[in-house]
């Protein structure tokens, strides 16, 4: 049985399209960041847009996660334009629905526009703004624009000039006095530091929106997930107040929940689900980040040489291409190292969603926890570095002089 948050996304739907005063400033866009894997997408997709939707918004998703190396504006056009499309189709699911929360007569024809949908976001073509403006006045209701890990059109400049447009959109069709509807952007991403960045830096398009953190699942998520797994779980299942300390070491993560309870299900009876819990929970922790950074280990000496210098400077690498990094890379592979080689590791590392351009020249890793993981292993193996010349130092000492 899913879990929805209808609560949650009926109050985040009224406060868009039917803000109070203190409200308002959503319609200049709303940022909602949170770490991977904690349902984000999930809560868009089965709560949040059904909540607009039945508030008679038209509703256009995108995710940029899906197709990472894909130029992101060209994403977004392709939402866009599948959108309208849908809108101009007689008899079409979105265009049924939109007739029958907002009362809209069309008659039996869809959605006419005065431009090629084709030309949208190219060259030349119509703009964001005409395109939403035309929507806007078509179906005289609000549009809600929602891009799942926005940060992904950081570093692009196809990226920065279509959230510029979008920024053009929200402006011409929010300032009119007498506007039949409003334009609504609402980005989400993975990334805390990266989804503000959108919405705090001066030179960015929603300078000055609203950014929050994504409200994650908590004790009636877990208590949820509890009654249903307690007829396969029996006396195995574990008290709420351990699942729920446990879910949140593992990030409230709840595919990490799942194969944690899962975990309990082979253990002997007559064991204590409580006592096994939390370290079964910091072992798959520890498991997920690992997976990922074996993918690194997988790409080669020289991707891990590149990974290694993106952790290494806080999230915002530079000058990956310099004489001094290719000299540094030379150094750890013991050979000579050219910047096409380092452009490939590159490549690889964003294609394997690792690592994401923040902007030009500069990179950082996608995912926050395996960045963490990876500083947390090599603290580790400093340690243990140390404390090996140190036993090394002892024992020399010990040894008899000749």
């Amino acid at each position: 049985m899913p879990y929805h948050r209808t609560g949650l996304a009926e109050q985040m739907a009224q406060q868009l399209l039917r803000p109070g005063f203190l409200d308002t400033s959503l319609r200049s866009g709303l940022f909602l960041s949170g770490q991977r894997r904690v349902g984000k997408t999930t809560f868009l997709a089965a709560d949040l847009i059904p909540a607009l939707e039945a508030l008679g918004a038209v509703v256009i998703y995108v995710d940029l996660w899906s197709q990472p190396q894909a130029n992101p504006a060209e994403l977004v056009h392709g939402a866009i334009r599948q959108a309208l499309a849908e809108l101009q189709t007689p008899g079409s699911s979105v265009l049924k629905r939109l007739k029958r929360v907002t009362g809209l007569d069309l008659g039996a024809a869809g959605f006419s526009f005065g431009f090629k949908l084709a030309e949208l976001g190219k060259p030349g073509g119509v703009s964001l703004a005409q395109a939403f403006t035309e929507l806007v006045d078509r179906a005289q209701t609000d549009v809600v624009l929602i891009v799942d890990e926005v940060q992904h059109a950081l570093g692009h400049a196809e990226g920065d000039a279509m959230l510029h447009a979008l920024k053009a959109a929200r402006d011409a069709i929010n300032t009119r006095p007498d506007t039949p509807g409003h334009f609504l952007f609402v980005g989400t991403g993975s990334h805390r530091a990266r989804v503000q960045e959108l919405a705090v830096k001066g030179n960015q398009a929603f300078n000055g929106a609203v950014t929050h953190e994504f409200p994650v699942l908590g004790r009636e998520f877990v208590e949820h997930v509890l009654t249903q797994v307690r007829p396969q779980l029996g006396d195995k299942t574990p008290s709420a107040a351990v699942t729920e300390a446990a879910f949140q070491a593992m990030g409230h993560r709840p595919e990490e929940l799942m194969k944690a309870l899962n975990v309990l299900r082979s253990l002997p009876p007559g064991t204590s689900p409580d006592e096994h819990l939390p370290t079964i929970a910091q072992s798959l922790s520890a498991t997920a980040a690992d997976i990922e950074l074996q993918k690194v280990e997988t790409l080669g000496a020289l991707t891990e040489a590149v990974f290694a210098r993106i952790c290494g400077e806080d999230g915002d690498a530079r000058g990956l291409f310099t004489a001094e990094a290719l000299k540094a890379y030379g150094v750890q592979l013991g050979r000579e190292v050219a910047a096409p080689e380092v452009q490939g590791a590159l490549g690889a590392l964003m294609g394997a969603n690792l690592v994401m351009r923040i902007k030009h020249g500069h990179y950082g890793v996608t995912d926050p926890l395996v960045e963490k993981a990876w500083r947390a292993r090599q603290e580790s193996q400093g340690l243990l570095g140390a404390k090996g010349k140190g036993e090394a130092k002892r024992a020399a000492d010990r040894r008899p002089a000749p």
